[in-house]
Formats: structure tokens, C-alpha cells, sequence
């Protein structure tokens, strides 16, 4: 007799399970991983601006101080970034200031860049194990 057999076995729905599961431990961590560097660019973002109202204001105060009246009223610190994957804080004197993103929320995985770290004189630098140039690229 010829018998045709309808649907599929459970061997062959085991096959496709497995093949999904392979996939998706590739997808997964490749996905976060690019998620991490693009946040990235949030901290550089948020560090470069309020740097920049820094020396606005350093430039409009009299005498020129980054820790002036003008200067603390108009830079809000600690600054987080509108997504909240980067919280920026800083030490201001009066003729230096040292700004540093600190990673939030599941940014804190990022243990290639780290902090992100500015200064009055444009220094940029990481607390992480990659390199500068890896990680402020332009």
C-alpha cells in the first residue's frame, strides 16, 4: 500500500528549533554590540556641547573663569543624555574643567570605551581597555 504521510516529525521540527536557536546566538550579542557603539555617540555628543557652553561662557564672563556666575547658571551638571545611556559630570576651576560621561543603564556593558572624558584643552581620553582613536573616531 502507498501511504503519504501528512505534516512534519518531530525530528524535523527539532531541526528547525536548533537552527533558530543557532541563529539567534549569533544575532543576539552581534545586535548588542552594535547598539553599545552607537550610544557612543551620545556621550561624545553631550560632552562636546557642554564643553562648548563652557567657552561660551568663559568667553563672555569678566574676569574670564569657567566657575563664574554666568558660567554655573548656564551648565546644568550632572547632564544626562535625552536617551539615558550617558550621565555627564565634571570638575570646574576657574581656568580648568574636566568633563567625563559615565555609561548608564545597560550602556555599562561598554567596557571598550568606558568613560569619556574631556578637558579645556580638547584632550579626549577613555577609561576603557580600546584605544582613544577606536573610540572618539570622527
Amino acid at each position: 500500500m502507498n501511504r503519504k504521510q501528512h505534516g512534519v516529525t518531530l525530528i524535523e521540527l527539532l531541526v528547525v528549533i536548533m537552527i533558530i536557536g543557532i541563529l539567534a546566538a549569533i544575532a543576539i550579542p552581534s545586535y548588542r554590540r552594535y547598539v553599545i557603539r552607537a550610544n557612543r555617540a551620545n556621550a561624545k555628543t553631550l560632552l562636546l556641547q557642554t564643553a562648548q557652553a563652557l567657552e561660551r561662557c568663559y568667553t563672555n564672563s569678566s574676569p574670564y573663569a569657567y566657575d563664574s556666575a554666568t558660567c554655573t547658571a548656564a551648565v546644568t551638571l550632572p547632564a544626562l543624555a535625552p536617551d539615558g545611556t550617558y550621565s555627564v559630570n565634571g570638575v570646574i576651576t576657574a581656568t580648568t574643567y574636566t568633563l567625563t560621561a559615565t555609561p548608564q543603564a545597560g550602556q555599562t556593558q561598554d567596557t571598550d570605551c568606558g568613560n569619556f572624558i574631556v578637558n579645556q584643552a580638547g584632550t579626549q581620553t577613555i577609561s576603557g581597555t580600546s584605544t582613544v582613536a577606536q573610540c572618539w573616531r570622527k
